[in-house]
Formats: C-alpha cells, sequence, structure tokens
C-alpha cells in the first residue's frame, strides 16, 4: 500500500531490534525434525503466521500444516489474517505481529502493494518467508506450486477428458482474484495447453469472487449464458465445489469440472461424479515449510533475502486416480479423504517428506523464475 506504507515501521525497526539481539544471544544450534512430532533443538522462537483470508477450508489446512511444524520445531506461532482478503488489513497485521516482537514472518503476498513494506521489515532484521500468493519483488523466498505448469496440468486433463486436440466447444475460465500473480500464472498455463485443440474456444478469465455464495452465484450466471459449455475450470479452492453442486442442479446440461484444492467438500463433488478433477497445491507443505524456514534461519543466522522458490508439489486427483509429489506415498482416493478431514492423520502421512525434503529444504530452493515455467 503505497499510501501508507510508513505506518508502524519505526515501531518495527524498534521491535526487530529487541528480537535480533533476543535471537543472537541464542547458540545456533541444528533445527532437526524429531520423528513422529517431537520437539526440535534450540531455544524457543516466535513466528507469525498470516494468512490472506481466515475461514476458507484450504487456507486452514494451510495452517494446520504450520501448527505441525510448530510442534515439530519448538515454535510459537501467532496465527492470524483478515476475514475479507484485504491486502490492507493483513500488512497492517503483519506489521502488528513485528511491533510485538515476533522473530520471523510467514505470510502469504496477496497484492504488490505490500511489497515494500515487506522489505522494510526484512531490512530491519525480521526474516520474511512467502507462501501460497508470492511477489517476486520480495525480499523473500516463496513455498508454492509451479503455478504456469500447475494450470497446464489442470487443462490437460480436462481437455483429453473432453476428446484432446480435436475435442471442440466453450470453455469457461474463472478466477476469484484477478490480477493475482500466481492465479493469472496458472491460467496462462490452462490457455497454453487449449490452444493446441482448434476447436476449443476459452472465455474468460472471469471474476467469480472467492466468497462460497457469491462464487456459485457467479458460475450459475455463466452457465445460465452459456448453456452449451462443454467445461467449467475455476483457478481458486471454492470452485469445484460450486461447480459440482452447479452440475447436480443442472442434470441436464453436462460439462467438465475442475479446479483446484484438495478440501473435503472439492473432494466430495470430484467423489459423487458431478466434479472431474480437482488439483492440490500441497497445502500441509505450504504450511509447513515457512515454519521450518524460519526456524532455521532464526537460529543458524541463515539470510533469506536473497529470495528463491520451493516447490511444494501439484497433487493431481480424480476419482480413480491420486497422483502425490516429491516422493510421498501412494493414496488411494479414500485415503485422501480421510486426510482431507483429519489434520492428525495429514500430519502422519506426511512425515517422509518431514524426513527429507523438508528437512533438506535448503538444497530444494530454485530459481523465482522457475514459478513460471
Amino acid at each position: 500500500m503505497r499510501t501508507k506504507k510508513s505506518i508502524g515501521i519505526a515501531a518495527v525497526v524498534t521491535a526487530a531490534a529487541i528480537a535480533l539481539t533476543g535471537c543472537a544471544s541464542q547458540s545456533p544450534s541444528a533445527s532437526a525434525s524429531a520423528g513422529n512430532g517431537g520437539s526440535a533443538s534450540g531455544a524457543r522462537v516466535k513466528i507469525g503466521f498470516v494468512v490472506h483470508v481466515l475461514g476458507d477450508p484450504f487456507i486452514q489446512q494451510i495452517i494446520d500444516g504450520a501448527k505441525a511444524a510448530a510442534a515439530d520445531e519448538n515454535v510459537d506461532l501467532q496465527v492470524t489474517g483478515p476475514t475479507d482478503g484485504s491486502a490492507d488489513t493483513q500488512l497492517k497485521q503483519i506489521q502488528n505481529l513485528v511491533a510485538a516482537g515476533v522473530q520471523g514472518i510467514a505470510t502469504s503476498v496477496k497484492a504488490a502493494s505490500m511489497t515494500s513494506t515487506l522489505n522494510q521489515i526484512v531490512d530491519s532484521g525480521v526474516p520474511v518467508v512467502q507462501f501460497n500468493m508470492g511477489q517476486k519483488g520480495v525480499k523473500a523466498p516463496y513455498v508454492g506450486e509451479a503455478a504456469t505448469q500447475a494450470g497446464r496440468i489442470l487443462a490437460q486433463k480436462v481437455l483429453d477428458k473432453l476428446g484432446g486436440t480435436s475435442a471442440t466447444g466453450k470453455v469457461l475460465l474463472g478466477n476469484c482474484f484477478p490480477g493475482d500473480p500466481s492465479l493469472d500464472e496458472r491460467g496462462a498455463g490452462a490457455q497454453e495447453v487449449f490452444k493446441t485443440a482448434p476447436g476449443i474456444k476459452v472465455l474468460g478469465q472471469f471474476d467469480v469472487k472467492v466468497a462460497a455464495n457469491v462464487n456459485y452465484a457467479s458460475w450459475e450466471a455463466l452457465l445460465a449464458a452459456n448453456p452449451d459449455a462443454k467445461a467449467l475450470i475455476g483457478l481458486c479452492a471454492p470452485d469445484v465445489t460450486s461447480l459440482g453442486k452447479l452440475q447436480a442442479a443442472n442434470p441436464q446440461t453436462r460439462f467438465v469440472a475442475g479446479g483446484f484444492d484438495l478440501t473435503t467438500q472439492n473432494l466430495e463433488q470430484i467423489a459423487n461424479g458431478d466434479a472431474y478433477v480437482s488439483l492440490g497445491q500441497s497445502a500441509f507443505a505450504q504450511g509447513y515449510l515457512p515454519v521450518k524456514i524460519l526456524a532455521d534461519a532464526i537460529r543458524n543466522h541463515i539470510d533469506l533475502s536473497k529470495g528463491g522458490f520451493i516447490n511444494a508439489g501439484t497433487e493431481i486427483v480424480t476419482k480413480d486416480s491420486v497422483e502425490e509429489p516429491n516422493g510421498l506415498p501412494a493414496l488411494s482416493f479414500g485415503d485422501l479423504q480421510k486426510m482431507a478431514a483429519s489434520p492428525e492423520v495429514t500430519r502422519k502421512y506426511y512425515q517422509p517428506a518431514i524426513d527429507s525434503y523438508y528437512h533438506d529444504w535448503q538444497s530444494h530452493v530454485e530459481p523465482i523464475a522457475n514459478v513460471t515455467k
């Protein structure tokens, strides 16, 4: 926010100096996860974890991952975020956490207007890690998906279902946060794949909003205006649930429904056959890794300001197939449904990744440009 970026910066810098003094007095012991949820070695650290919207089921899965890391890594985790997706509110909450003495900030970065203030926080000595939504100008690593490639994967699954490059008809593409880099990159990847089918006409990206009721109403209006659409694809967490319900309400109008995220609601629509495919972006990893990275950086004085990209991995799910990333064990669709409903089951499933990929996160840092490859 350009007009308000100076608000609280003096307090941020003062609090950061206090936090850094406390951190410097700690011995730089290694922060190794104890298997099965034991506490890591090293003095307890305080980390702020800020999401762009509280209350969304997918965001809660990220928070659950962060809480699991906090238990493993001996972290006092302070979780907050706006309820309405306001970037201004989110940034103010970040400033308040820093002023209160947190030693690191993990945050989604919804808007470019947050970049300047976040960089001032980093320059003051408080490390930042981005997750889920990131901005390339922030002096912080980003934990998330390879967004453009994820869009390609989703579009390819839908296109194959429609008949491949010989398919014809309309495809409606919806975006709940137009202008967000990650979502726009997903959309660009999807458009790229659909261009391989000359008979497919992509309409959108339409603004379908994020609130569940408004999201459904937006898709309902789009289908009413395009009853001949062959596929409806959303780029956000609420879309698969809305599209499945819309299909169930319009059984005479068949379309292929696809989108993102593996919430219990989305998986229910795939299970009953009203939605076809949803891609997970490893919500647990997007919560766990930022906390793990910050705990390591604070204890071991690791400079995170050079940024980079850590791929949380893409999960590809239909009713008949579940593909998991980063060497995770095979899953059935039923197993995945149990995980979506239980943070405890999810935590246990991810132990192999915690012991290997997450533990060795520094060896998995890629150039930030890889987000859009």
